[in-house]
């Protein structure tokens, strides 16, 4: 239910996307604005991402099946670092554009209705981004919050441009344009590295933050009571899925039964605690000196 709702989310995104693309190229096509052309540029690279994301969510929410038993969750990282390289090219390019622009300069037309297009698109991502961040967070899809992101750097980036030619137009002085789609740029590549960082840390497996890792603590710590106590705690994140596992040690006396109920209640409320949680506890018997060997956290 959260990948369609998800899909349709990112669905939306690539209809704005195609439509603050016209917005914007529209603007460019008005003024020969380098700092225009560069917004331009990133929404062609925001409607790219935001197609990667919808197959990626789309591929995420197969089923799992014999040859990925723990899901196609981890594709939400592709997707995310994908999208981070993109925007760390529209980046480079951007710098490229303006370091010609500074060099060869032109003569700006039309500025102020090219900047009726440029505000209006800048409006419709910085409502769409914002949107994208808050379901993404609420259902932990990072596929969603990079796109969010994405959309809510353009529309910084956009500000910053309205901000360049606000002073050419007050001035005269054309290098305003080029200067701020370097600042612009500067931006775009620092958020562009933020998200690949945090791709290749899902990638590899990070294991929960400390605070997620002490909610997890704290539900072990009031079901496993004296004679019982647990080791080896680790985790790790797949798209909106989190998996534990830990060693549960119990005395050896206690029946089958008696173990299965206190795993169930601690499968239960972890899920409560940390939503999409899958829990695998292994257990031992607490006199065994072997049950004691795996490294713990």
């Amino acid at each position: 239910m959260v990948h369609k709702s998800a899909q349709l989310a990112l669905l939306f995104s690539v209809l704005v996307a195609v439509l603050t693309a016209n917005l914007k190229f529209t603007a460019y096509w008005l003024t020969d604005s380098v700092g225009m052309l560069s917004d331009a540029a990133e929404s062609i690279v925001n409607l790219l991402a935001a197609s990667v994301a919808l197959w990626s969510l789309r591929l995420a929410a197969v089923p799992r099946d014999a040859n990925h038993s723990y899901g196609h969750d981890k594709i939400a990282y592709f997707s995310s670092g994908f999208e981070g390289a993109l925007v760390l090219v529209a980046g480079v390019g951007i710098i490229w554009m303006a370091i010609d622009r500074l060099i060869n300069p032109r003569e700006l037309a039309r500025l102020d209705l090219g900047l009726v297009f440029c505000l209006g698109a800048a409006a419709i991502n910085g409502g769409m981004g914002w949107w994208l961040v808050r379901l993404g967070k609420s259902s932990n899809l990072i596929i969603l919050e990079a796109d969010g992101q994405h959309l809510l750097t353009d529309f910084w980036t956009s500000v910053a441009l309205v901000s360049g030619i606000g002073m050419v137009m007050l001035t005269g002085l054309t290098w305003f344009d080029p200067v701020m789609a370097i600042i612009m740029a500067i931006f775009i590549i620092w958020t562009a590295v933020d998200l690949l960082l945090r791709s290749f840390d899902g990638l590899m497996d990070r294991s929960l933050t400390e605070n997620d890792l002490d909610k997890v603590k704290t539900v072990i710590a009031t079901h496993v009571v004296k004679g019982m106590t647990y080791h080896a705690l680790r985790s790790r994140h797949a798209g909106s899925r989190i998996f534990i596992d830990f060693h549960l040690l119990v005395p050896g006396s206690m029946s089958v039964k008696a173990a299965h109920d206190l795993m169930e209640r601690l499968e239960n409320e972890l899920r409560v605690v940390l939503p999409g949680t899958e829990a695998t506890i292994h257990l031992e018997p607490i006199e065994d000196s072997s049950s004691w060997d795996d490294l713990a956290r």
